[in-house]
């Protein structure tokens, strides 16, 4: 695992995880999922309601980024094999949605991730508030072709020590495949559908 470092005690950094599973595929080579959990000081603590965010979090994101994008490669790679990826925050009961949303939704962060990962998709994301013993869904799709549904997945994140209420968890995943057994067609198969479809149906 790479060394976290001085840059990293600075942005706050008190806890850093990866949880790694694997899933049966119908090739039988599985598929691997991984999510990578910094828990950090909310960097937006104190900062009055109204005023702006961006300034908080310009060095924290970067770094952050980089800690976890080099855990998923640590713990997927190499790059080559990550197919899939998003990313989830969420602020301890003492802040707000909106701190872990500004950490995230940045090109700060999610530029560094798109590169670090060869990708070129938006990142989804999910993000919220919560303490200790939380779980949350991070939920992933392809990398550079967001439209494909079989790589619609998500991997369930429990917070077993954090946030704690000045705190943020901040989370990257990764996936080296679709969904198992995934086979619900695409949009390049799918036939036209307005809502036509429902006249005469009796609701």
């Amino acid at each position: 695992m790479r060394e976290i470092g001085d840059l990293a005690a600075s942005v706050g950094l008190r806890r850093a995880t990866t949880l790694v599973e694997e899933l049966p595929a119908s090739d039988g080579t599985p598929i691997r999922r991984a999510a990578a959990i910094a828990v950090i000081r909310n960097p937006s603590a104190g900062i009055a309601t109204g005023a702006g965010l961006g300034r908080a979090h310009q060095h924290v994101a970067p770094v952050l980024a980089k800690i976890l994008t080099d855990r998923l490669i640590d713990a997927l790679g190499p790059v080559e094999q990550i197919m899939a990826f998003g990313k989830a925050a969420v602020a301890g009961v003492d802040g707000e949605i909106e701190h872990a949303s500004a950490l995230i939704h940045t090109a700060y962060f999610g530029n560094v991730v798109r590169e670090a990962l060869d990708g070129t998709s938006i990142l989804c994301f999910a993000d919220g508030t919560g303490e200790p013993g939380s779980t949350i869904r991070v939920p992933m799709w392809h990398k550079t072709a967001a439209s494909t549904r079989d790589y619609y997945q998500t991997i369930e994140v429990t917070l077993s020590d954090g946030p704690h209420r000045d705190e943020l968890a901040v989370i990257a995943a990764a996936s080296t495949g679709p969904r198992p057994f995934a086979r619900i067609g695409d949009r390049s198969t799918d036939h036209p559908v307005t809502t036509d479809i429902l006249k005469g149906i009796m609701l």
